[in-house]
């Protein structure tokens, strides 16, 4: 984890409130441009931001690490206006935290963060899988067009000659499709 707070005496505190929870603090600043650096340096799975910090804002920082990093970001903030928590969330903060905190209120925001960003990462994850399917599904078809097409087979022989090859050859049914749209493969 990594911490940004420009006032040193609260950094200091929620640095100990933080490693007394169990959290394994590896960086900790006042700026807004150097916790960006420092994410980048450490790779953190979670980051606390401050809003009002020289350098670069935590929103600004917080932007600049959603495009560098996977860590969960928790903002921390004195200000609790919804249009701030608003950009907060546009800005890519997975929780929100007003001073001042209860130590209470740290290690639920920290793990709702946490939490969140795992949720988000199975989506990019599941995503990706049905474009890839989506894709693969796409190669298929274009594949039995061309055997109907060009060996006047029906939409099911062209399925079943794509099907037979795969199975035969151990292979996915999109690898063969490309070999028959490449004119690798014909029945």
């Amino acid at each position: 984890m990594v911490v940004a707070e420009d006032e040193a005496i609260i950094r200091l505190d929620l640095v100990e409130t933080l490693r007394e929870e169990g959290y394994d603090v590896v960086a900790d600043c006042g700026r807004g441009d150097e916790v960006v650096q420092l994410v980048e340096e450490h790779g953190p799975d979670l980051v606390l931001l401050d809003i009002k910090m020289p350098g670069l804002d935590g929103l600004s920082a917080a932007r600049a690490i959603n495009e560098q990093s996977d860590a969960a970001i928790v903002i921390l903030t004195a200000f609790s206006q919804r249009e701030l928590i608003d950009e907060a969330s546009d800005a890519g903060a997975m929780s929100y935290l007003v001073k001042p905190y209860q130590r209470t209120d740290l290690v639920p925001a920290l793990e709702l963060a946490r939490a969140r960003r795992q949720e988000h990462q199975a989506l990019l994850a599941k995503v990706d899988e049905l474009e890839f399917r989506v894709e693969e599904r796409k190669l298929i078809d274009r594949a039995k067009g061309l055997l109907m097409d060009s060996h006047g087979l029906s939409e099911d022989e062209a399925f079943r000659f794509l099907q037979r090859s795969a199975m035969s050859g151990r292979r996915r049914m999109s690898d063969v499709a490309d070999e028959v749209i490449s004119g690798r493969l014909t029945p």
